[in-house]
C-alpha cells in the first residue's frame, strides 16, 4: 500500500479524485493500492524548554541561554491535531511506501518531515509529489514523475534550520529583554525576523519625525506654451531667484539644441508572489496577508500556478503549453489576447529563463478558466492573467526629446541655461492592456512639446516657483515588501533587485505574515495605506543594545545562507553553530549601557551640553538665554543621573515607574519631548485573555478558539485564521457545550430544533471539515 500526504485535505480531495479513489475512511480515502491522508499544516512542532529541562520553566537570566543538546518534536496540543497525526502514524506504519504530496516548498517539507520523524518512520522509502498547480493534468504528470525523496534533503535541512534558528534566538532574546525591561509583567517578543522588520520601520519613522522642512525658490520660463526649468537647480533664499529672474526678464529665449531618442519599455517581467502583492496594495490597496490568502484560495481551485514563489520566470521547456494556454484563456479575455499572433509568439530569455526558476515559476494562470469570481479574487486573477498576457506583447516605443534653451548670449556673463522634457508614445505595446488602469504599469506622465528648431529666439515669461522640502514618505506594504526583498537597500533597478533576492528578510511565503504578527503585538499599526511604528515598537527598539538583533543585512544573510543549504551548498551545522554563539553573545550585549553615561545629553532646545545642578539638569549655555530645565521631581518622581541621561539620549526612562498626577497613581515611562518638556506614556495592561477564556485549541493553527458575542472563533484572527463556530446555525443557538463537543470530537451528534427558510424544522449532525462546520443529515 502507498500512503500519500497532502498539507491540507482540499488537496487531498483533488489527488484522490484525480487518481479515482473513492473509499472514504476516518480520516483518509482508500482505494487503487492508495492510502490519502492528510495534515492541517504543522501538526507536529519543536518541544517547550521545559520539556528538555523543567527547570527552563522558570524565566530566569541565570537560565540563558538556552539551547537544547537535540531538538525534539511534540504533537501540536489540540485534540483535532492529535487524532490525524495517530491515523497518520497508522498509515505510515503499514506502508510500503510513502508520498510526501504537502506544498512544494521550504514549510511544506518541514511538516512533512517532522511528521515522519514524529511518527518513527524516517527509515521508510518515500517519493516526492513536486507540482506547480493542482490542475488533474499537473497532478498526473507529477504522479508519472515522482522523486526519491531524499532528493529534497537540502530543502529539509534548511527548513530545520530555520525552524530551530528562530525558536533559539526568539526564545532567548525574548526572556532576556522581558527579564530585563519588562515591567509590569509585560512582554518584549523579539524575533530572528520580525525585529529587524521593526527596526526598519522605526527607523523610517524617526527620519520623518526629525525632518525640518525648509523653502526652496525654482526658476522657471515659459516659451510657446512649454515649461522650462531654470539647470542650475534650486535655490535656498528668495533674493538670489529674484536676482536670476531680473536678469532675464525682457530678454528673448533661443533654443540652443533639440535632442531626441526612442526608448523601448518591455512589458514587466511576470510575477513572483511579493510583486503581486506590491501591485495589489498599490493598485487595490490590499494587504499582503489579503493578496496571499486570495492567490492561495486561486492555487486550491486550480485557477492559478503555486504562489509561494520568488521567480519572475517560466522554464524553457514551458514554451508549448503558452500557445494552448492562451487560447484557453480567450473565453474570459478575448479581447486583450486577439492582438496576439499565437504562431509568431516571442518566446524570449526576457520570460523563459531555466537558470532563474528554482523550486518554482512564476504565477502564472492554469487552463482551469474559472466561470466567475468576485471581490478581491476576481482582481487577483485579473492582475496575474493580464501580466501573462503582457510578456507577450510588444514593448511600449516612446519618443523622449530634451530640448535645451537659454536667456542671453555666450559672450555674456549673465547667460541662463533652461531645459524641459517631452515624451511622446509612438507605439503603445503593451501598454494598451493598462490603458484605463490606474497603476504605474501604463505610462500616465506625458508631454507633448511643439515642434522646436535650434536656434529660433521668441518672447518667454519667467517666474519664480516656491515650494517646501517634504519629509520621507511612510512605509506602505508596496514599499515595505520592497525593502524586505532587498534586506533594506533601496533598489530600483530590475537586474539588481533579482541578485538581492538572495538575501531578503523572510520569504516570500512569510513576508504577509511577519508584517500581521508585529500588528498584533501592537508593535506597528496600519493607518488607511501606511504602515508606522507605535511608542511600544519604537521603545523595543531602543532597548535592544545589540545593532545585529536589529540588522537587516545580517538577517538577509542568514537568509542567503539558508537558500545555499537548500542546495547543498552550505553545512547546516556550521550555520546553526553560528545561530548559537550568536545568541550566546546577545546576552553579553546586553550588559552594555544603551546611553553614554560619561555625559548627561544634549540640551533638546540649541544642541548644548546639558550639566547637573541642585534642583534640575539644566543647558549649559544659560548664560546665553536658554532656559531649558529638566528638573529632578517630576510627576512625584526623583529623576536620578540614570534617568537624566536616559530622558536626554533617548527621549524616555527604560523604565516604568509610579507617576502621580491629580490625585492619580498609574505606571508610567517619562518622556522628554524636542520642544524640553517632560511627559509619559503610560504602561499598557497587560493581555491575559485567550488563553483563560479559551474553550478549546484550534484546530486550524496554533490558536485558541474563545466566545465572542455572535460566535466561538480562533483568537489568531487578526493572523488569517478562518475558524469560526456561529452561535446561531439555521435558526438554532449553538451552546458553549457543543462548540466543545464539535471541536473535540470533531462533531456534535444529532441535534433537534433546526428550522429551514420555511420554518420547517429538521435535525442535524454538524461535523467540522477542514475548519467548517457542516451539516450531515440523516445519521445517528
Amino acid at each position: 500500500m502507498k500512503v500519500i500526504l497532502t498539507e491540507k485535505p482540499s488537496v487531498a480531495r483533488d489527488i484522490a479524485k484525480c487518481l479515482n479513489i473513492n473509499g472514504k475512511r476516518d480520516g483518509y480515502f482508500e482505494g487503487n493500492g492508495y492510502q490519502i491522508t492528510w495534515a492541517f499544516g504543522h501538526l507536529v512542532e519543536l518541544k517547550e524548554p521545559d520539556e528538555y529541562n523543567q527547570a527552563w520553566k522558570r524565566w530566569s537570566l541565570e537560565s540563558l541561554p538556552i539551547i537544547p543538546e537535540k531538538f525534539g518534536l511534540k504533537a501540536r496540543g489540540d485534540a483535532s491535531a492529535q487524532k490525524q497525526l495517530n491515523i497518520i502514524k497508522r498509515l505510515f506504519k503499514t506502508a510500503d511506501e510513502i508520498i510526501c504530496a504537502t506544498d512544494a516548498g521550504r514549510e511544506g517539507e518541514l511538516i512533512f518531515r517532522y511528521i515522519l520523524s514524529w511518527a518513527g518512520c524516517v527509515q521508510k522509502p518515500f517519493k516526492r509529489l513536486w507540482i506547480s498547480s493542482l490542475t488533474d493534468d499537473s497532478i498526473r504528470k507529477g504522479f508519472a514523475g515522482l522523486q526519491d525523496g531524499h532528493a529534497y534533503d537540502g530543502l529539509y535541512r534548511a527548513a530545520k534550520c530555520r525552524s530551530e534558528s528562530d525558536w533559539i534566538v526568539g526564545l532567548n532574546a525574548t526572556r532576556l529583554y522581558t527579564l530585563k525591561f519588562g515591567q509590569q509583567r509585560s512582554l518584549w517578543t523579539i524575533g530572528r525576523v520580525q525585529t529587524p522588520v521593526l527596526a526598519l520601520i522605526v527607523q523610517k519613522d524617526a527620519e520623518i519625525s526629525s525632518f525640518v522642512p525648509k523653502d526652496f525658490w525654482e526658476l522657471h520660463t515659459l516659451y510657446r506654451d512649454a515649461d522650462f526649468q531654470y539647470t542650475g537647480g534650486r535655490f535656498d533664499n528668495k533674493a538670489d531667484a529674484e536676482a536670476l529672474l531680473n536678469q532675464v526678464a525682457g530678454r528673448d529665449f533661443r533654443i540652443d539644441e533639440v535632442k531626441g531618442k526612442k526608448e523601448t519599455v518591455s512589458p514587466p517581467l511576470l510575477y513572483d508572489l511579493t510583486d503581486l502583492q506590491k501591485d495589489m496594495s498599490i493598485r487595490y490597496g490590499l494587504t499582503a496577508d489579503q493578496t496571499l490568502s486570495c492567490a492561495q484560495q486561486l492555487y486550491e481551485k486550480k485557477h492559478i500556478t503555486y504562489p509561494r514563489t520568488d521567480s519572475r520566470y517560466l522554464s524553457n521547456d514551458m514554451k508549448p503549453g503558452v500557445k494552448p494556454l492562451l487560447n484557453k484563456l480567450r473565453a474570459k479575455f478575448e479581447q486583450q489576447i486577439e492582438p496576439l499572433d499565437l504562431d509568431k509568439l516571442t518566446l524570449g530569455s526576457r520570460t523563459f529563463n531555466d537558470a532563474k526558476v528554482s523550486d518554482h515559476h512564476a504565477i502564472i494562470p492554469t487552463s482551469a478558466v474559472p466561470g466567475g469570481l468576485s471581490g478581491h479574487e476576481a482582481k487577483v486573477y485579473e492582475a496575474i492573467v493580464l501580466r501573462f498576457i503582457a510578456a507577450f506583447y510588444p514593448p511600449c516605443i516612446k519618443r523622449i526629446t530634451t530640448v535645451l534653451g537659454s536667456v542671453g548670449t555666450e559672450a555674456e556673463v549673465g547667460e541662463v541655461k533652461f531645459k524641459t522634457t517631452g515624451t511622446v508614445i509612438e507605439s503603445p505595446g503593451w501598454q494598451v492592456l493598462y490603458k484605463n488602469d490606474g497603476s504605474k504599469q501604463a505610462d500616465k506622465e506625458l508631454k507633448i512639446l511643439p515642434n522646436f528648431a535650434k536656434g529660433e529666439t521668441g518672447p518667454q515669461q519667467a517666474s519664480i516657483n516656491q515650494g517646501k522640502t517634504t519629509p520621507p514618505k511612510p512605509y506602505n506594504e508596496a514599499s515595505l515588501l520592497s525593502i524586505m526583498e532587498s534586506a533594506g537597500k533601496t533598489c530600483d533597478d530590475e537586474q539588481l533587485k533579482e541578485a538581492l533576492k538572495e538575501k531578503g528578510l523572510g520569504t516570500p511565503a512569510t513576508r504577509a505574515s511577519i508584517i500581521e504578527v508585529l500588528i498584533k503585538r501592537n508593535y506597528i499599526q496600519r493607518q488607511k495605506k501606511t504602515l508606522t511604528s507605535t511608542e511600544s515598537g519604537r521603545h523595543l527598539i531602543s532597548i535592544i543594545a545589540d545593532d545585529r538583533l536589529k540588522s537587516a543585512a545580517m538577517t538577509g544573510e542568514w537568509e542567503a545562507k539558508l537558500k545555499k543549504i537548500e542546495h547543498n551548498n552550505y553545512d547546516p551545522d556550521r550555520f546553526m553553530a553560528e545561530i548559537i554563539q550568536f545568541t550566546q553573545q546577545i546576552k553579553d550585549e546586553s550588559e552594555r549601557p544603551l546611553y553614554d553615561q560619561s555625559r548627561l545629553g544634549d540640551c533638546p532646545l540649541c544642541g548644548q551640553p546639558v550639566i547637573e545642578g541642585r534642583k534640575g539638569y539644566g543647558c549649559s549655555a544659560w548664560k546665553a538665554g536658554c532656559q531649558f530645565v529638566l528638573w529632578k521631581q517630576v510627576y512625584g518622581v526623583a529623576v536620578s543621573h540614570d534617568m537624566a541621561c536616559q530622558l536626554l539620549q533617548s527621549n524616555r526612562t527604560l523604565h516604568v515607574y509610579a507617576l502621580k498626577l491629580d490625585d492619580e497613581v498609574f505606571n508610567a515611562q517619562l518622556t522628554l519631548n524636542k520642544q524640553g518638556e517632560t511627559g509619559y506614556i503610560k504602561a499598557e495592561p497587560v493581555q491575559r485573555a485567550t488563553v483563560k477564556e479559551a474553550i478549546a485549541d484550534c484546530p486550524l493553527c496554533n490558536g485558541k478558539i474563545v466566545e465572542t458575542a455572535k460566535a466561538y472563533g480562533c483568537s489568531e484572527w487578526r493572523n488569517g485564521c478562518k475558524m469560526t463556530i456561529w452561535k446561531t446555525v439555521a435558526h438554532k443557538k449553538i451552546t458553549g457545550a457543543m462548540a466543545k463537543k464539535l471541536l473535540s470530537k470533531g462533531e456534535t451528534g444529532m441535534l433537534k430544533g433546526f428550522k429551514s427558510g420555511k420554518g420547517e424544522e429538521f435535525e442535524a449532525n454538524l461535523k467540522l471539515v477542514d475548519g467548517k462546520v457542516e451539516m450531515v443529515f440523516g445519521e445517528r
